[in-house]
This record gives C-alpha cells, sequence and structure tokens, in this order.
C-alpha cells in the first residue's frame, strides 16, 4: 500500500520520497488501472476520480492518500492494505500525489 499510495501521490506534484514514486507506479499498474486508468484520469462509470488533477475530496497529501488506499471513506474503493501491505500503500500514495499537483 506505501507504494501504491505513493505513486497515486505522485500524480499530483511535489513529493517527499522520490525513490518511492517508481515502485508506487509498479503498484499502480497492476492495481489500480482497472478503475482509474493507466493514465490516472479515473472512471466516472466506476467511480474512479482523475488522480492527476488538483481536486481531493479526502485531503491531496500522501497521508491522506494513504488514509483513503487502506480503508476508504465511500462504499467504490476497496480497501487495500489486506492485498498491498504498509510499504506498498505508501509508495502509491508518494506516486498518486505527484499526479495532481499535490504538496
Amino acid at each position: 500500500i506505501k507504494q501504491v499510495s505513493a505513486y497515486v501521490a505522485s500524480l499530483s506534484g511535489p513529493v517527499q520520497d522520490k525513490g518511492l514514486i517508481e515502485p508506487g507506479a509498479k503498484v499502480f499498474a497492476e492495481n489500480c488501472v482497472a478503475c482509474h486508468d493507466a493514465n490516472a484520469k479515473g472512471n466516472r462509470e466506476f467511480g474512479a476520480p482523475d488522480l492527476t488533477d488538483a481536486i481531493w475530496l479526502y485531503g491531496s497529501g500522501e497521508t491522506a492518500i494513504a488514509a483513503q488506499v487502506r480503508v476508504p471513506k465511500h462504499g467504490v474503493m476497496p480497501a487495500w492494505i489486506g492485498r498491498l501491505g504498509e510499504t506498498k500503500v505508501k509508495e502509491l500514495a508518494v506516486y498518486v500525489h505527484s499526479l495532481g499537483g499535490g504538496e
């Protein structure tokens, strides 16, 4: 989950741990593209938001993204903590944060 969160965080702008972006991008490609698409622009039919813009319902920081990946605050996205683990969640959060202009 750490890797995926890192990658997702990187989609929105500057990141704190650039070493997590590449592993997070891999986790994103393996687990998230089915709903968020390969370009992370999302899919309204699935309820998957665009991760490359500056619109964040539950917070745009790496910590907020990781929390959303661990245990989502809505009924559309599944919880990933049991599937990915803490390290991959962090990497994913950093990656996603770098995509959409988050700071």
